[in-house]
């Protein structure tokens, strides 16, 4: 992970798996915003099977010098995970670091724009 060129950072956060190939949407993910933004800094975090789970990349960017970090839920909805797990992991990191600002985003299935272009992958489909 490169070191925060800013105070502010984002964390993907995603269930896991224990197969290897699939946490690659994920980080090629993070690597189109280091694209889109250099100098972005931009974590991966995993609830379950996969590593780094979600505190250990806090330490990591709170270590490289972020003070603000958002966070948002790689789910297509709001299961359990999203509903009640997340925001109990957010709040023991609030509570051990009270020096940086965390940010929950909502599911990123959630977001208009996300929405879109799903539906609009969808209509690429050579059969409609």
């Amino acid at each position: 992970m490169q070191a925060c060129g800013n105070t502010h950072c984002i964390i993907l956060f995603a269930h896991g798996s224990r197969d290897p190939g699939w946490r690659v949407p994920i980080e090629a993910v993070a690597e189109r915003i280091r694209q889109l933004a250099p100098g972005t800094t931009v974590a991966c975090a995993y609830l379950e099977f996969t590593m780094p789970e979600l505190s250990t990349a806090v330490n990591q960017v709170l270590a490289d010098g972020a003070r603000t970090i958002t966070i948002w839920p790689m789910f297509l909805g709001v299961g359990r995970h999203a509903r009640e797990d997340l925001p109990k992991l957010v709040d023991a990191l609030r509570a051990q670091h009270p020096q940086a600002r965390f940010c929950l985003q909502a599911p990123i299935a959630e977001h208009p724009e996300v929405l879109q272009a799903m539906a609009q992958a969808m209509l690429q489909d050579p059969f409609l």
